[in-house]
């Protein structure tokens, strides 16, 4: 009898919204057969397309990767903005005498210190 592998699956479909799921798997296992075994390309048919993007501990991964024991599988959604330009906006609204080094003086210290 061929040894099981423990895995677990993560996918967050949307901002503040993470689906983890444990899986038993054979040995030798790929990233594509444990998306499929697990039903989540039924459930989220996203994760069939190349908008995502698949890895192991932080780390880009191909489908056809094999999987070892007590692997983190993750599947990366795209990103809608980029994190600078979120940034900027995000300053540029709460604005520049309430963000960042300035947010917070000492009373009586000069302006930018």
């Amino acid at each position: 009898m061929a040894a099981e592998l423990h895995v677990t699956l993560c996918y967050a479909p949307q901002p503040r919204q993470v689906h983890e799921l444990q899986l038993q798997l054979p040995s030798g296992s790929t990233v594509a057969q444990a998306l499929h075994l697990s039903g989540w390309l039924q459930r989220f048919p996203e994760l069939a397309s190349n908008e995502v993007t698949l890895g192991i501990w932080g780390k880009p991964i191909q489908p056809d990767a094999i999987l070892r024991p007590h692997d983190r599988l993750e599947c990366y959604r795209a990103l809608r903005v980029d994190p600078k330009v979120a940034r900027r906006e995000r300053f540029n609204r709460q604005g520049a005498r309430q963000a960042g080094l300035f947010a917070q003086r000492r009373s009586g210290a000069k302006p930018g210190y």
